[in-house]
């Protein structure tokens, strides 16, 4: 099967200089959601057409297994088709998707496929309660015997509430001939790939149709409003599919899922969380509200709490995040971590059993297990043209706020006391502390605000 994704359009009700085929639906563009679909028919070949921003497109999108055609200047579907032929194999159909609609399931497109088979033209239609700007499908009895574009429709033919999607299979000969003898004699001054299905009536060449399960996976996407629109639907469908496996969510329609969540069982997820990337959550996690989470993982029977950010980190189980804690790439936390309010974990490790719970910073650091980093405590990781890395080993007791420069090791065992400044080595199971002796000066006056 040969798969063409007309992707070429400008989308001028977009109002961005983006090529409208690149605005993110569920954080990536709508055109890779197209083409992320047809590779799951597995076809032959596989190209786009772009026209509109140059070679933004093909960069942006870029694969092995795509051809690019570029269409200059874009004068109409049927034009657009044109530009694949080259690439289009005569021993298999071709199926016509469409680069800004992007919802449109592997089932549906296989089932027009069944339809088509080998020697029929397949159309892909809807019928709306407004039919309005689509083109209308044709039928005597029974038959389809041709689409009529909305410009082009008689008042008769635009009460039809069938309607051409645009997606079809034709047989790739046949396709290359009829393209062949496209006119451009209507109100759009194009060449329409509908036109072809006349061509098909009158060469007897048999037209059929098939329907999607649901008409949203049609919709097309030109403007801003009709992109938030599919968003909704989007993320709706995939918060179903979390919720018949079992995921119980707060508020299924305040769920943003920019990737792939793969939860376990019993897994919570509170309001206005944000999921980017590859993230798994194992079982009994509950996530709470507000938290953005971006390619990590959440071990088994975790909390995290309110308004955390994880990043490109790993989370041990039954460990405790949050609330408003941050965790950044490079972050590995063991069993039972607890990493509170305000701290801040950067290309660190650190065991079970440890806790950071108020207001610190753990960047480029190994830390064991047990360990216990009290409120105020920065690992001091960078000079200003380097980084260094902190090693905590297992029982240290470390005051607040405390600062360790790094390079420095805490050795196992020890105790730092609060306000200390760490410089060298903290040997173990001792007591190192470094601050100024208390003074209290006497006959000493707050300074006044001068009147002026």
């Amino acid at each position: 099967m040969n798969v063409v994704i007309l992707a070429a359009g400008m989308g001028k009700r977009m109002q961005s200089a983006l090529p409208k085929v690149l605005h993110p639906l569920a954080g990536k563009p709508l055109l890779s959601h197209v083409i992320d679909t047809a590779r799951a028919l597995s076809p032959s070949t596989l190209c786009v057409i772009y026209g509109h921003g140059g070679e933004v497109v093909p960069e942006r999108v870029g694969a092995p297994d795509l051809k690019f055609a570029r269409q200059e200047p874009q004068l109409g579907t049927g034009h657009a088709v044109m530009q694949a032929v080259p690439y289009l194999n005569d021993d298999v159909p071709t199926l016509v998707l469409y680069g800004d609609v992007p919802l449109t399931t592997r089932d549906s497109l296989q089932q027009l496929l069944d339809s088509a088979g080998q020697d029929k033209l397949a159309i892909l239609t809807v019928k709306l309660d407004d039919p309005t700007g689509y083109g209308r499908i044709v039928r005597e009895n029974g038959s389809i015997t041709g689409i009529v574009e909305q410009k082009d429709a008689s008042a008769a033919q635009r009460e039809i509430r069938e309607v051409n999607t645009g997606i079809m299979v034709v047989p790739t000969p046949r396709l290359k001939h009829w393209l062949a003898t496209l006119s451009n004699n209507n109100a759009q001054k194009e060449y329409y790939l509908t036109d072809i299905v006349a061509r098909a009536v009158a060469d007897g060449v048999s037209v059929t149709s098939a329907e999607p399960a649901a008409v949203w996976e049609t919709l097309g996407v030109n403007s801003k409003v009709q992109l938030a629109e599919l968003e909704r639907i989007h993320q709706r469908n995939l918060a179903n599919d979390l919720l018949e496996r079992g995921v119980t969510l707060a508020d299924p329609a305040r769920l943003d899922i920019r990737g792939t969540l793969d939860c376990g069982r019993d897994v919570s997820i509170d309001v206005n969380c944000v999921f980017e990337g590859a993230v798994v959550i194992e079982d009994g996690a509950t996530i709470g509200a507000n938290c953005v989470i971006r390619n990590a993982r959440i071990g088994r029977d975790a909390s995290i709490k309110p308004f955390c950010h994880i990043e490109e980190a790993s989370v041990g189980s039954a460990s405790q995040i949050g609330p408003y804690a941050r965790l950044r790439p490079g972050t590995e936390l063991g069993e039972d971590v607890h990493i509170g309010n305000f701290v801040e974990v950067k290309n660190s490790q650190i065991a079970a059993h440890s806790k950071a719970n108020h207001l610190a910073y753990v960047g480029d650091a190994t830390v064991g297990s047990r360990v216990n980093i009290g409120a105020g405590t920065i690992t001091c990781n960078y000079d200003g043209a380097n980084k260094f890395r902190t090693v905590i080993e297992d029982d240290v007791f470390i005051g607040s706020d405390t600062q360790l420069v790094a390079p420095v090791t805490v050795r196992k065992g020890a105790t730092l006391g609060a306000g200390t400044t760490l410089t060298k080595e903290a040997p173990e199971g001792k007591l190192t502390i470094s601050r100024a002796k208390q003074l209290t000066i006497d006959g000493w006056k707050r300074p006044v605000k001068v009147k002026k």
